[in-house]
């Protein structure tokens, strides 16, 4: 119903959409410092403030919350369907080739700049999709509500301050990840230890150690320092690991101490495999070492034993299992300091929806303190999970079909999403599922055949849900 009214729409303002996401990606809306009446800095006021302006612009009702929010609404009727993007980026970064962060530039049928595809392209395609549903006059007798966030990626404080005052609609979509539909969201254990231990001065010995500076993302680098040690039998562990365990080391001495640096590569903490961890192989080669015993050196094997390198399952902690819903849990060891008197760190494990504080934190907790290793979580964040076999996903699938000629399916995720704590909030577009458009990296883009697609699909979810 309206298909080829809403394609025609589209495909006929493809210049003036492509000209509205540039001027917002023209800002640099990356989180700043608190002003006063600018919770995220001026960048990020910036873009909320013109966004509201392009809408208002089109003739649609406007809404500025404290500067943390902006909504735009398709018209004054009973809310039935929340539309939830975010004009925030990552910071610009290094390495762009193509252009500049804040120079968009049309190429190649794809549209280069930093917020293409995260989340400014996205959310100005929902805002075309109402255009199109209000210049069309097709008849709606709910309201659809286009809902702006400025804080998505630095901790959603943005939506938690807009939710404070407003309830959620009884539908949710956020355009800020792919399609088909990702319906469930693993929970998570952010899992902090300690531990204290008597310092030696026995030799050899570790001085300190030191990786990771997220927890959600696998370290690409770590390094420690000896004293002691002989460095050209150092250097045989050393070449002799490598190749088992993917990560490069380089072993310096300097002043009667000597350092070794692990390399591997980043990855995030819902996907741990993608990554090489420098953190977890450093461990197994310090292991190998000829390190004079005492309680530092057995926390380090125990780290080992209960973390090793490779297992991103959880096996060795206790807390491996799956379901067929969510998949598997995932673990990351992320941070790791120590040294000569103490070690704090931290680790990241995505949970199936069939994990909880019974069968995860409690056997995380007993299985590090058998080990004189304290887990100081008492709680986990919960699973989110929307059916697939409600009557708003399976729209959403139709309609995704409907335009793509594609399966529409479910998909489950490690990652949380902008509607991660909304009761009946799935993510929805807005690139294809084989595009790989280096969000959050240099050279980002969005397909603008995909933008514009996604466009007419959400059009037409707005016709089946709200006609």
């Amino acid at each position: 119903m309206y298909r080829e009214q809403i394609d025609k729409y589209i495909d006929a303002h493809r210049a003036e959409m492509l000209e509205d996401i540039i001027k917002l990606c023209e800002i640099d809306s990356a989180k700043g410092s608190y002003r006063p009446g600018k919770p995220y800095g001026q960048g990020c006021f910036e873009a909320l403030h013109e966004a509201l302006h392009i809408g208002e612009g089109y003739g649609f009702p406007i809404n500025n919350y404290d500067n943390y929010v902006g909504t735009i609404d398709l018209n004054n009727e009973e809310r039935q369907l929340d539309i939830l993007a975010h004009l925030d980026i990552v910071p610009a970064g290094d390495g762009w080739t193509v252009t500049e962060p804040f120079a968009p530039v049309e190429k190649d049928g794809k549209l280069y700049g930093r917020g293409t595809a995260d989340d400014k392209g996205p959310a100005v395609a929902a805002l075309y999709a109402m255009r199109a549903v209000k210049e069309l006059g097709i008849p709606v007798k709910k309201n659809v509500r286009l809902i702006l966030g400025t804080d998505e990626e630095c901790g959603s404080s943005d939506i938690e301050h807009y939710y404070s005052v407003e309830k959620e609609a009884p539908m949710t979509f956020s355009p800020d990840a792919s399609f088909p539909v990702i319906n469930i969201e693993k929970g998570s254990l952010h899992g902090k230890f300690t531990a204290e231990f008597e310092k030696s001065e026995a030799l050899p010995r570790m001085v300190s150690f030191k990786s990771g500076t997220k927890s959600n993302v696998v370290p690409s680098r770590a390094e420690a320092l000896f004293e002691g040690l002989d460095g050209s039998d150092t250097e045989a562990f050393a070449h002799t690991l490598e190749e088992e365990l993917g990560i490069r080391f380089d072993v310096t001495s300097e002043d009667g101490y000597m350092k070794i640096e692990a390399f591997g590569e980043n990855g995030h903490a819902s996907t741990p495999w993608k990554g090489k961890n420098a953190l977890t192989g450093l461990l197994a080669l310090i292991e190998k070492l000829p390190l004079a015993e005492c309680r530092q050196l057995e926390k380090v094997k125990a780290l080992n034993a209960l973390m090793p390198h490779g297992d991103w399952l959880g096996k060795n902690l206790g807390i491996a299992m799956e379901d067929e819903i969510s998949g598997t849990l995932t673990l990351a060891f992320s941070i790791l300091e120590i040294n000569g008197e103490s070690l704090k760190g931290e680790f990241d494990s995505r949970c199936p929806i069939c994990s909880n504080v019974e069968n995860t934190l409690k056997p995380a907790k007993k299985n590090m303190k058998a080990h004189g290793i304290l887990l100081n979580n008492d709680s986990m964040n919960p699973p989110h999970h929307v059916s697939g076999d409600s009557e708003f996903v399976q729209t959403l699938l139709k309609c995704y079909e409907m335009y793509t000629g594609n399966k529409g399916e479910c998909v489950a995720i490690g990652g949380g999403t902008y509607v991660h704590h909304l009761k009946n909030g799935v993510a929805f577009g807005a690139s294809m599922p084989e595009t790989e458009n280096h969000m959050h990296g240099p050279d980002e883009f969005a397909v603008i055949d995909e933008l514009l697609m996604s466009a007419k699909i959400f059009a037409q979810v707005i016709v089946e849900l709200c006609c």
